[in-house]
C-alpha cells in the first residue's frame, strides 16, 4: 500500500487571508510588528527566521503564541478555503489506492472541522506536531506505527520546513509551488519533486 503524507496549510488550505488577520490580533497584544496582505509575495521569498526577525517576533515564544493563534485560527475557519483543484486530486490519489494522511502544525481539531466542513473523508489520519520544527518526529511516528516502507510515502508540503523534516527522515518529498515559501527560499534544500498546479502531482505518484 502507497502512502501519501499531506501538508495543511498551504498546501491543502489556503489560509493567507486567516494567518494574517490571527497574527495581526497577536501582533496587536504582545507588540509585534503586523502583516499587511501587500506584502504577502514578498515575504514568501525570505525564509522563516528572516521574517520573526522582520515582525519582531523571537521564535523561542512560539510555544506561548501558537496555541493562541490557532485557537484564533479556529474561530475563522469559515474563511479558510481550499486550494482550486485540491479535492478532485485527492479523489484522484485515493481511486488509485493510496492511503492519505495528514501531518501538520496546525491544530487536528481546526483540520477535522475543515475536512468536515468540505466533504473530504478519503483522509485517514490527521497528526500535528507541537512544535513547528518538530514535523519529523511525527513523520517518524507515523511511518513506525503504521508500519510503512519509506520507498512507499510521499510527503506533499510548501515549506522549507517541511523539506528539512523529509530529508531527516529519508523520505521523497514533492514541494507546491503555491504554498507559504517560494522558489528561493526552498531551492538550496533540493525538494525531490516540484509541482506548481496541484494536478501535476498525479503525474508524479
Amino acid at each position: 500500500m502507497k502512502h501519501i503524507i499531506f501538508d495543511f496549510d498551504g498546501t491543502l488550505a489556503d489560509s493567507t487571508a486567516v494567518f494574517a488577520s490571527v497574527w495581526n490580533t497577536i501582533a496587536r497584544k504582545y507588540n509585534f510588528k503586523e502583516v499587511k496582505l501587500e506584502d504577502i509575495d514578498a515575504l514568501k521569498k525570505i525564509s522563516l527566521i528572516e521574517r520573526s526577525k522582520l515582525f519582531n517576533f523571537p521564535l523561542h515564544k512560539l510555544p506561548i503564541i501558537l496555541p493562541q493563534f490557532y485557537r484564533l485560527y479556529q474561530q475563522s475557519l469559515q474563511d479558510v478555503h481550499l486550494f482550486d483543484h485540491i479535492k478532485d486530486v485527492l479523489k484522484a490519489i485515493t481511486d488509485k489506492g493510496y492511503t492519505i494522511a495528514i501531518i501538520s502544525s496546525n491544530a487536528s481539531d481546526n483540520i477535522k472541522e475543515f475536512l468536515n466542513v468540505h466533504d473530504i473523508d478519503c483522509v485517514s489520519e490527521v497528526l500535528c506536531s507541537s512544535h513547528i520544527f518538530g514535523k519529523d518526529k511525527v513523520i517518524k511516528k507515523y511511518l513506525k506505527e503504521a508500519n510503512i516502507n519509506k520507498s512507499d510515502v510521499f510527503y506533499v508540503g510548501d515549506e522549507q520546513r517541511d523539506i528539512v523534516a523529509c530529508k531527516k527522515v529519508g523520505i521523497p518529498i514533492i514541494w507546491v509551488g503555491w504554498g507559504y515559501d517560494a522558489l528561493e527560499v526552498i531551492q538550496s534544500e533540493k525538494p525531490d519533486y516540484k509541482v506548481y498546479a496541484p494536478k501535476e502531482i498525479l503525474n508524479i505518484v
